[in-house]
Formats: C-alpha cells, structure tokens, sequence
C-alpha cells in the first residue's frame, strides 16, 4: 500500500545508495533524438555533477535541451542541466578536489584539457527500486521541488 515518507529520510537513502561517487548512464534528447552516455558523477549540493568536453554533442544537447534523466542500480534521477563553466574556474574548487579523489585516473588524463567543462544536474524526481530484508520489491519516489516522498510496495 502506498505511503507518505519523511522526505529528509528518503532523500538520505538516495545519498547512501549513491555515495560520493558514481559512474551513471545519462540520457538527453533533442529533436526526438536520445542519447545515452556514461558519465563519472560526483553529488554534492544535493546536486549531481559532471564534467565534459565543451565541444562534445552530449553537451551540445544540454544547451538544446537541459532535461536529462540519469541511472544507476535501481536509483533514476530527473531533472535539468545546467553549464557551469570551466572546471578549473568552480570557485572552491571543490568538483576538482573531489575527482581527484575518487577518479585519480580520468582526473590525470582530462584535468589539464582548457575545454573541460562542469555540468551541474538539479535533481526534481528520484525514482528507487530496492527490495527490503524479506526480498519484497518497493519504490521510492522523491519529489525534490515539493519536498515530498512516497514509499509503494511493488507486486
């Protein structure tokens, strides 16, 4: 049966299912035409962040068409893109900072690239599939302009 959930509870199940980190499919479409694409994702802000080459066409669909969708394991995550800039002009560096950390490998292949860009996704739905200790499958939707989430079990 479907039920009302605490929003700060279910906003800290998505932000433990997802870590600091995570490399997530992100589709966007433009002119009836989607793309999906791997990108390696950092959250915080209660925001998604990636980087990207200015001149890809991922990011060319994002100025088009900022509506994106992205998922990972069970965690769908809807909401709009915007370009930041630069990586290396973030202030507080923080992007930078923690990709460094957690992908030392692309951080020391892409870093010095002057057409790297920081794209900045504002979640406005999250959808999560799981299933609890007994094996019983459920969603969880979290509305993150309303602030409002709803737990329903699935058959």
């Amino acid at each position: 049966m479907e039920c009302k959930m605490n929003f700060e509870k279910a906003a800290a199940l998505m932000e433990n299912k997802l870590g600091p980190w995570k490399i997530m499919a992100l589709a966007s479409c433009v002119d009836n035409y989607p793309m999906v694409r791997n990108v390696s994702c950092l959250f915080y802000n209660d925001k998604v962040y990636f980087k990207t080459d200015k001149n890809f066409r991922k990011t060319q669909q994002l100025y088009t068409n900022p509506r994106v969708a992205m998922c990972w394991n069970g965690v769908q995550i809807e909401g709009d893109a915007e370009i930041k800039g630069l990586v290396t002009r973030e202030p507080g560096h923080r992007f930078e900072k923690l990709y460094k950390q957690y992908l030392w490998k692309s951080y020391n292949a892409y870093s010095h690239v002057d057409t790297e860009i920081l794209v900045e996704v504002t979640p406005k739905l999250v959808e999560i599939w799981d299933e609890d200790d007994q094996g019983d499958a459920y969603q969880i939707f979290i509305d993150f302009e309303k602030k409002e989430a709803i737990y329903k079990p699935y058959d």
